[in-house]
């Protein structure tokens, strides 16, 4: 799908062509704050976003502690990157000590050097915007603005486009046959995408078949609500580009967004 369209202006022997009716992508800021809402609604029961910077605790999956807007975990790399960020913007802050303990533990759900200290330490930076700005860039670079990349380039719109992010952000990148780019791989073995020819609804379809397959290899993501009562009611609506009022449910809790 183009982000721009185009059509001749109705004057006759005009030159210059008007743009038109153009659909906004997921990073659109008015998109990218829907965005937002509908994984803080997952996550952390809540549409309230940015009350989640100071958010931390180990939800028993095996990647050690989940932390801040996106969930970074201390298993799994991305929240010793955070760290790395932050402490390279702000020296000596709060959680700079606890650099050489995170690397320690990356790639395990173990907490040795962490503990209730770095949970307070956590808390603490949280109050600090340059530490929520870095959890905001760091979002974006590792799982925003990849997504709608990659869905951009399918010719998937603004839905679409956070079907992979919500997806991305759940099951991470990489070779496993749960990541990212294996869901995606599984749907385009049964439906192609619209920059291939095929019907946005119908590859879309199939994505949210392949997502759902994942996350039933995992006990701790076996809940579906995200995608059944969330992603399918605005795919089923044919709400392609997001649009509000959106009405959806997370594990049996009713969201709205005027």
């Amino acid at each position: 799908m183009p982000v721009t369209a185009y059509a001749a202006t109705p004057h006759a022997g005009a030159q210059q062509s008007q743009q038109v009716a153009a659909a906004t992508g997921l990073d659109d800021p008015a998109k990218k704050e829907i965005a937002m809402k509908l994984v803080s609604s997952a996550e952390n029961s809540s549409l309230d976003w940015k009350a989640q910077y100071k958010y931390i605790e180990d939800i028993g999956d095996g990647r050690g502690y989940t932390a801040g807007i996106i969930g970074f975990c201390s298993g799994t790399h991305d929240m010793l990157d955070l760290v790395e960020l932050y402490t390279a913007r702000v020296p000596g802050n709060a959680l700079a000590k606890y650099l050489p303990a995170l690397r320690k533990v990356d790639g395990t759900d173990s907490h040795s050097g962490l503990g209730s200290g770095f949970v307070s330490a956590w808390k603490t930076a949280a109050k600090d915007t340059a530490f929520q700005t870095a959890q905001n860039d760091e979002r974006d670079r590792v799982y925003f603005d990849p997504a709608v990349k990659q869905g951009k380039t399918d010719g998937i719109g603004t839905l679409g486009q956070f079907a992979y992010y919500d997806a991305i952000v759940m099951h991470g990148d990489g070779d496993d046959s749960t990541s990212f780019s294996s869901i995606r791989k599984r749907a385009l073995a049964k439906a192609k995408t619209p920059a291939q020819g095929g019907n946005e609804t119908t590859y879309l379809n199939a994505f949210l078949d392949a997502r759902v397959w994942a996350m039933q290899q995992e006990e701790a993501h076996s809940d579906t609500s995200r995608v059944d009562t969330e992603q399918r009611v605005f795919l089923k609506a044919g709400n392609l580009n997001l649009n509000p009022p959106l009405d959806w449910k997370v594990y049996g809790d009713p969201f709205h967004i005027g």
